[in-house]
């Protein structure tokens, strides 16, 4: 198949969709297919995907990107790309509607939101992962913890602020905007002075920022594929919390999977993972992160509708532990996906 991995983005996610994008492209290659990496955001000079895959084959290591230890400088991306007033770049449309499958390669912004998936159902292009509802409700971090609340899924206590409330607080904390992912915006405060310093630092991602809960424990995170849920995988930061270098820099995480737990623990964070995709709607292929006490406690952080899928993602990491190789994970959301388009 001809099939647009669409990467990168007016996100701050960028870089670490286009090193998704690139492991993603190259894995469809391997299994035959021809794989056009496409920037949501720059777009292509080119309309069709014959003219347009004819030029990258000619590049040198066309899909090569390395996620750097600091977040891409959006502004400067908008600055240098002063031309382009949409967040949907030039040819993107016309190559999805000319290939036969889209992959979405996003992470964050309107590629995470369901904006997207939306405009893409507009369009009839067929794409990869859950649709624009399920990316909806797990995107907005608020939305997903009510879902969660009201279906009685543990989940850390919350409030929101916006600029100019009067703001509520105790420490610990956890301080992140309401719908980044990747970590980006997020710190966590032991004290007065760091909370208003954290509070400043997220309301620059969005106005709307989540003031949530610490709970200590170990941290895990579950993956789906279909109807299958993956072994849990333990994330351990050498230093500090699972940040955004931590998460993207080799070496910086020991991951353990299947993680050394109990079968009962393994269990409880199996069923749990159902329930949360269920009540949030996603489907084909999603990663839910979790808080375990030491009283073996299970409290649910979010859900991702699009992970990872970098050289040092999660997902790929629980699948190749119950033997899914990376290409064969990336053929099977492509045919998960398609099977979801004629039910």
């Amino acid at each position: 198949m001809n099939i647009v991995v669409l990467a990168g983005g007016l996100s701050h996610e960028r870089d670490v969709s286009l090193s998704s994008g690139g492991q993603i492209a190259m894995a469809l290659e391997e299994r035959g297919h021809r794989a056009l990496l496409l920037d949501l955001y720059q777009g292509n000079n080119e309309k069709t995907f014959e003219s347009a895959y004819s030029i990258q084959k000619q590049e040198e290591n066309p899909y090569d990107y390395f996620v750097v230890e600091n977040e891409p400088d959006i502004e400067k991306l908008i600055q240098k790309n002063s031309n382009q007033k949409n967040l949907i770049g030039k040819n993107v449309v016309e190559l999805c509607l000319n290939a036969d499958f889209c992959f979405i390669a996003l992470h964050g912004g309107i590629g995470e939101n369901g904006k997207l998936q939306a405009f893409f159902d507009i369009y009839g292009i067929r794409y990869s992962g859950s649709h624009y509802k399920g990316s909806l409700l797990a995107m907005d971090k608020d939305i997903a913890k009510q879902l969660m609340k009201l279906n009685d899924i543990p989940t850390p206590k919350w409030q929101l602020w916006e600029q100019g409330q009067e703001v509520y607080y105790s420490t610990p904390c956890v301080v992140k905007p309401i719908d980044n992912g990747s970590s980006i915006g997020v710190e966590i405060v032991e004290n007065k002075e760091q909370f208003f310093k954290a509070l400043k630092k997220a309301e620059k991602y969005n106005s709307k920022v989540m003031i949530e809960q610490k709970i200590e424990g170990r941290e895990f995170s579950v993956g789906v594929l279909g109807d299958n849920v993956l072994p849990a995988i333990e994330i351990i930061p050498q230093q500090g919390f699972y940040n955004y270098e931590n998460k993207y820099q080799k070496g910086a995480t020991e991951e353990i999977t299947p993680a050394d737990i109990s079968s009962d623990l393994a269990t409880r964070l199996s069923e749990m993972t159902v329930l949360v995709n269920k009540v949030l709607g996603l489907s084909i292929y999603s990663r839910v992160d979790y808080i375990v006490t030491k009283e073996l406690d299970i409290y649910c952080i979010e859900a991702n509708s699009l992970p990872g899928m970098t050289p040092t993602s999660l997902l790929p990491q629980e699948a190749e532990a119950i033997g899914i190789s990376f290409s064969e994970l990336c053929e099977t959301i492509v045919e998960l996906s398609l099977e979801s388009w004629y039910k």
